[in-house]
């Protein structure tokens, strides 16, 4: 499928791009089946403040290789939230949604809104930590963290195929808005469905659809200048805005109103940080 919708769901991407970079990488052909992208994060705040980053749900699971974030990250219903200090570095693996069950063994709902110690995950830990830490470049990070995973000869069962499937559906398509639609759009009856995403996916299909509608309103709220909330509703399958304000705020923690001032805020912030004294280009 083509033009998928893919949450990136982080707050103020502008100002993000000034405390840390963020490079994204395409997996190893035998990876590519359950992986989406690895990506490093980079930063030096040497001498300034502490930033917290805030990412918005999806469903994606991220198995992390940082200092103080080392797991399997499952999909959750709130925000996450990640403080980035002094100087470091890391990698991060994003699985395809559906994907991730052939590394646990269990239900992917066994880490959902939390995480799993890598260790729990992974044999071998250790050496892959030592190897990001002392990574110079992207490259040597990337290979270490592709050789524990492929360590577990993972295999994609049809199961797991049907649900990456039916997430890539919801993701390729957005007048996708209810749970009869996609039992419609797949075959798959409305039980079938929940038992496939609880297992596979680990949440349920109603949250996933609401996952992809209201990444994208945060992204559109975040883009434009003045955002017309009641347009944006309807534009979103939602038949009243007052729905659509309530869904916003279950899936981001703010209401629309909240969450564009929130980016305006922190955009102002962001450039007076780059230009002191109140000089901006």
């Amino acid at each position: 499928m083509s033009g998928h919708r893919i949450p990136a769901g982080i707050v103020n991407a502008r100002e993000a791009d000034a405390k840390f970079s963020l490079v994204r990488h395409r997996p190893a052909p035998d990876l590519r089946p359950f992986v989406d992208h690895h990506w490093v994060l980079r930063w030096d705040l040497s001498g300034r403040p502490p930033h917290e980053q805030v990412v918005l749900p999806n469903l994606a699971v991220n198995v992390t290789f940082f200092r103080d974030a080392a797991g399997a990250f499952g999909p959750g219903k709130r925000p996450f939230r990640y403080v980035v200090e002094g100087t470091d570095h890391g990698i991060g693996v994003r699985f395809r949604p559906g994907a991730f069950r052939a590394f646990l063994t269990g239900p992917v709902t066994m880490i959902s809104g939390g995480s799993v110690p890598l260790t729990d995950l992974f044999p071998g830990t250790g050496p892959v930590m030592e190897s990001v830490r002392n990574a110079t470049d992207d490259f040597e990070m990337v290979l270490a963290a592709e050789e524990l995973l492929l360590a577990k000869h993972p295999v994609l069962t049809t199961a797991a195929r049907t649900a990456i499937e039916a997430v890539e559906t919801i993701s390729a398509e957005p007048a996708i808005t209810r749970v009869g639609e996609l039992s419609r759009r797949t075959g798959l009856s409305r039980r079938s469905l929940q038992r496939l995403f609880a297992e596979h996916v680990g949440t349920a299909p109603k949250w996933a659809i609401q996952v992809y509608r209201l990444n994208e309103a945060a992204a559109r709220i975040a883009a434009e200048e003045r955002p017309d909330y009641a347009e944006l509703a309807t534009e979103l399958g939602y038949s009243d805005q007052a729905h659509f304000i309530r869904d916003f705020r279950s899936v981001t923690g703010w209401v629309p109103t909240e969450y564009a001032r929130l980016n305006r805020v922190q955009e102002q912030e962001s450039r007076r940080e780059k230009f002191p004294g109140g000089r901006q280009v």
